[in-house]
């Protein structure tokens, strides 16, 4: 004999009741509730130009052109820019000095020197796998060149 199609257990289920009052919307947790504001963060610190900045002074005080010097690529205007950008957010500290001409020296905060050991830590991991990524690339444009 075969198999039997006949459905062993016939009881459905009663369908669910609809709930009169809608649940309300969970509260957003305090820790995720400002995306933005992470964001606005992340953009900073993860700007080529700014990672470059906190690198150089990792090791004290610079002067501007010194810091232009040192950073091969940066115009006058972006460098300025981004020491704006970095002092704005308490990562960089402008002083000063009352000579003639005026010396002005940029330099990390302790906030800022909060940022050196990742900084660090991806300049290294990107010259690491600078060859792998290259590669890569390489591969990526030649298959959508065609």
């Amino acid at each position: 004999m075969g198999t039997s199609l006949k459905p062993a257990n016939i009881e459905m289920p009663a369908p669910p009741r609809p709930n009169p009052r809608p649940e309300p919307r969970p509260i957003p947790d305090p820790n995720h509730a400002d995306c933005r504001g992470v964001a606005s963060v992340l953009s900073r610190v993860g700007d080529k130009w700014s990672v470059f900045v906190i690198m150089m002074l990792s090791d004290g005080p610079k002067r501007f052109n010194e810091l232009k010097r040192m950073i091969n690529g940066i115009s006058q205007r972006m460098l300025t820019l981004t020491l704006r950008g970095l002092e704005r957010d308490g990562l960089v500290t402008r002083t000063i000095f009352p000579t003639i001409p005026p010396r002005v020296d940029y330099e990390l905060t302790e906030l800022g020197r909060g940022l050196q050991q990742p900084v660090k830590a991806l300049g290294e991991w990107a010259i690491a796998h600078l060859e792998q990524i290259e590669t890569a690339r390489t591969r990526f444009d030649q298959r959508n060149d065609g």
